[in-house]
């Protein structure tokens, strides 16, 4: 039985509790109806949500579901353990409730997130740590939840694509004069990458991102091991850049594995940026158009539709004109939404109306 700082409570006859692999339909479902009216068309899909729930990313996530008095699935409360100091949360209701009856829930459902959130200090053995929740930008009814819940908006992000021809995107990169690009190197004895490489980006990527918007230091162990969660990591997929042989660029990309789209027709796999970053000392030798470029061709190769990526919509580098000089076109835009959560010493009560 979860207990909570949280008033408000449950609405009497709803349950909460920790979701299972029997939730995971149900959760697909619900993040589709949300997606369908926040954004215009639904995404989620079983693969990513179990992987969460149930797979390989469940050891860093804290879930709770409510179901309603008939059984109902009516929202999600979900808490990402990202990195020291820095918690993904997300609560997501049902479209399809009135404001009357998702406001309790809503509200439920950020005090559980305070509650969760301080779980992962406790285990992290931090005093503070961020919450990082989002909206589409056209919800606001979800903005108008984390307003309320203590939540500043503290960014928008373009989330754009780019469609890809097999046959004149397949084309290598046009590198300038001391620019390399290649994959990943792999250890022939145990079929890994090589631990070297794959520092390097590491290393190449916390440096690219140091100025940049919320940067905060990751760790080599929870990089890795935060992107091998993800069901579409691939390790043919992490290129490393290197500018007259030294480390200067790195690009960490996943597979999406094709769904339906909007009219329930399948469609192929497409490719998504995960990462992309060039060291300081080599911005204007062409790295970053030259990873661009090496992604392209690999979808192209592998016959995949498009390529997708996320780019800050007040970037300090310019990074959308770069994007949109390729083909990158902005298909919606999101919100990110921050607060910050201390430690607190004091006695928890128990939640009442919970448990199953």
């Amino acid at each position: 039985m979860p207990s909570s700082v949280a008033a408000p409570l449950l609405p009497a006859g709803y349950t909460s509790y920790a979701p299972g692999v029997d939730d995971v339909d149900d959760l697909v479902r619900l993040l589709r109806r949300h997606e369908r009216q926040a954004r215009g068309w639904p995404g989620a899909d079983s693969e990513t949500v179990a992987a969460e729930v149930t797979g390989r990313g469940a050891n860093t996530h804290l879930h709770e579901v409510v179901r309603d008095p008939e059984g109902k699935l009516q929202a999600w409360i979900n808490c990402h353990d990202r990195a020291a100091g820095r918690v993904l949360v997300g609560v997501t209701v049902a479209p399809e409730l009135s404001d009357q009856d998702a406001d309790p829930l809503a509200a439920y459902g950020y005090a559980r997130v305070e509650d969760l959130g301080r779980e992962v200090m406790a285990r992290r053995g931090v005093e503070r740590t961020q919450l990082d929740s989002g909206a589409f930008s056209d919800d606001e009814r979800q903005q108008r939840w984390l307003t309320e819940s203590g939540y500043t908006r503290v960014r928008d992000w373009w989330q754009m694509s780019r469609p890809v021809d097999p046959e004149t995107d397949a084309v290598p990169p046009v590198l300038r004069e001391g620019v390399s690009i290649r994959r990943v190197r792999r250890d022939d004895g145990v079929g890994m990458p090589k631990e070297d490489d794959l520092r390097a980006v590491h290393l190449v990527l916390e440096a690219s991102f140091a100025d940049h918007f919320n940067s905060y230091r990751e760790t080599f162990e929870e990089f890795v091991s935060r992107l091998r969660e993800d069901p579409g990591h691939r390790w043919d997929h992490w290129w490393l850049a290197t500018v007259d042989g030294e480390p200067a660029g790195a690009l960490v990309a996943t597979t999406l594995t094709g769904r339906v789209d909007e009219e329930g027709r399948a469609r192929p796999d497409s490719s998504y940026v995960e990462y992309i970053g060039v060291h300081r000392r080599a911005r204007g030798r062409g790295v970053a158009k030259g990873l661009l470029h090496t992604v392209i061709q690999d979808a192209a190769l592998r016959r995949r539709a498009s390529v997708g990526l996320e780019v800050d919509a007040d970037s300090p580098t310019g990074a959308d004109q770069l994007y949109s000089s390729l083909g990158w076109r902005t298909r919606y835009s999101t919100q990110s939404w921050h607060r910050q959560l201390v430690r607190d010493p004091g006695p928890v009560p128990a939640a009442r109306n919970a448990g199953r």
